[in-house]
């Protein structure tokens, strides 16, 4: 049973660091959540660490710009990870070939061009049309406002059928942009499985990412790690997934299931949804606070 909880103070002394996630808990897409900034700075003040951990398709760097363009300041958290960090190691590892068909917007270029130092030196990596692609490199939609995965079917087909594995540098489905619901590069990944392609995946619920998150820290086996999340099958499963306690917020993707007061879920609706999920977050807020 997911214990309902009013604040992050109340079991923050619990825990040496946060796994926090970005779109839906920290910010939505437009604007920071101003009580989850003074939650996290208030978690920093008493000694704990924030990291916050993106499905974002793009190195942190540029996770930490758009940051910094909407206000969030730099006092709420310690380091960046992003699903991109891990999917970019595995693209210049050369995962999916070295000649791609990249699914994305001009927004994602820095994935690309943004040569991690270690890589460097290996033989660079080629977008190209998917007619001479050996891989597929998914950062999301071309138009993330009006597209579908099923827009993309006979071509998803197409590459299927010549076996392209497809690379997703965002595992997330969905994401609420303010008002607007739009589809991400996961969605797209999940679509070609569907249709009997492959898909790999690096960011929440895989482990690349959490790998990254505790070298980067240099955290030990026994570091009391929290981890805070609005998707139920990418934060919630993959913290449960490494052993991970959970912290569920409610307001986010859910926010509709979870009765009319989305700063305080229904406690019979929350129980119920986790159930038909088949997943146990430890505790659960409606918004962090």
């Amino acid at each position: 049973m997911s214990r309902i909880i009013l604040s992050l103070a109340q079991i923050g002394g619990d825990y040496d660091v946060l796994f926090c996630d970005l779109w839906g808990c920290l910010h939505n897409g437009e604007h920071p959540y101003p009580a989850a900034v003074t939650a996290l700075q208030a978690f920093r003040a008493q000694g704990g660490k924030v990291v916050l951990m993106t499905n974002a398709p793009r190195p942190n760097r540029y996770v930490t710009r758009q940051l910094d363009r909407m206000g969030v300041p730099r006092d709420a958290w310690d380091i960046v990870v992003s699903s991109g960090d891990a999917a970019q190691e595995a693209m210049f590892a050369g995962r999916v070939g070295r000649k791609v068909w990249h699914i994305g917007t001009a927004k994602d270029d820095g994935f690309f061009d943004d040569i991690p130092a270690e890589f460097t030196d290996a033989p660079p990596i080629t977008r190209v049309p998917l007619s001479e692609a050996e891989g597929i490199v998914a950062t999301g939609p071309f138009d993330e406002l009006t597209e579908t995965p099923g827009d993309y079917r006979d071509r998803l087909i197409q590459a299927r059928n010549r076996g392209l594995p497809m690379l997703c540098a965002n595992p997330d489905v969905i994401v609420d942009m303010g008002e607007t619901r739009i589809y991400c590069a996961g969605a797209l990944a999940e679509y070609y499985e569907g249709l009997g392609g492959t898909s790999l995946y690096f960011g929440k619920p895989h482990p690349p990412i959490y790998d990254r998150a505790r070298r980067l820290l240099d955290l030990g086996p026994d570091a009391r790690i929290l981890a805070v999340g609005d998707g139920i099958f990418t934060d919630v499963k993959g913290a449960l997934d490494q052993g991970i306690d959970v912290l569920f917020v409610t307001g986010g993707l859910a926010a509709e299931s979870m009765g009319a007061d989305v700063e305080n879920p229904d406690s019979d609706l929350l129980l119920g949804w986790l159930d038909n999920h088949g997943l146990a977050p430890h505790y659960s807020i409606g918004r962090l606070r």
